[in-house]
C-alpha cells in the first residue's frame, strides 16, 4: 500500500507520518530528507525539485516492489506533482490512500518559527504554497493536527486505511 500524506508546511505532515510509520511498520519517505541526502538543501529551483522527486519516486518504487507499505510525506500541492505517484501505484497495482493534514494558520505560523531538523519552509513559503494548493480530486481522509492527540489521529488513519490498531 502507498500512503500519501499531503498538506501545507507546518500542518503536521512529518510528525504524523512518523507516528503512523511507527504504528504500522511502514517505511517513511520524506522530500526534506531526500533533499538533504542529495545535498540540495536551500535549492528549490525547478531542476533541484525534479531531482528530489525523481529520487523519491525511485526509492518508493524499490520499497513497493519489495511488498512494503510506504508512507510519503510531502506537500504534493499540485496535481502535476501528484501524478507520478498515481502513475507508479497504477503501474505496480499498488493500492493508494491519501491523507491531507491541516492546521489553523496561527498554529502553522507558530510551528514554522521553530527550527526543524530537515524542513526549511517558513511562513512566507506557507503563504506562497497556500495560494497554489490544488484540492485533492479523489477520496481522502482529512486530519486536523490540532484536533486530538497523536494517538487519536493515528487511530483515525488506521480506521481509514483499514489497518488493525496494534
Amino acid at each position: 500500500m502507498l500512503i500519501l500524506i499531503t498538506g501545507l508546511p507546518g500542518a503536521g505532515k512529518t510528525t504524523f507520518a512518523l507516528a503512523l510509520s511507527k504504528a504500522t511498520g511502514a517505511v517513511h519517505l520524506n522530500t526534506d530528507r531526500v533533499r538533504a541526502a542529495l545535498g540540495l538543501r536551500g535549492q528549490y529551483d525547478a531542476e533541484s525539485k525534479e531531482k528530489v522527486y525523481h529520487r523519491l519516486i525511485t526509492l518508493l518504487e524499490t520499497h513497493l516492489r519489495q511488498g512494503e507499505t510506504a508512507i510519503v510525506d510531502a506537500t504534493l500541492y499540485r496535481a502535476d506533482i501528484r501524478k507520478p505517484f498515481l502513475d507508479l501505484a497504477a503501474r505496480l497495482s499498488t493500492p493508494i490512500k491519501w491523507i491531507e493534514m491541516r492546521a489553523g494558520e496561527q498554529t502553522i505560523r507558530e510551528r514554522l518559527q521553530t527550527k526543524r531538523p530537515f524542513s526549511e519552509a517558513d511562513f512566507k513559503v506557507y503563504l506562497h504554497l497556500k495560494t497554489s494548493y490544488e484540492p485533492l480530486e479523489f477520496p481522502h481522509l482529512v486530519l486536523h493536527s490540532e484536533a486530538g492527540t497523536m494517538d487519536e489521529l493515528v487511530k483515525q488513519a488506521l480506521d481509514y486505511l483499514e489497518i488493525p490498531a496494534p
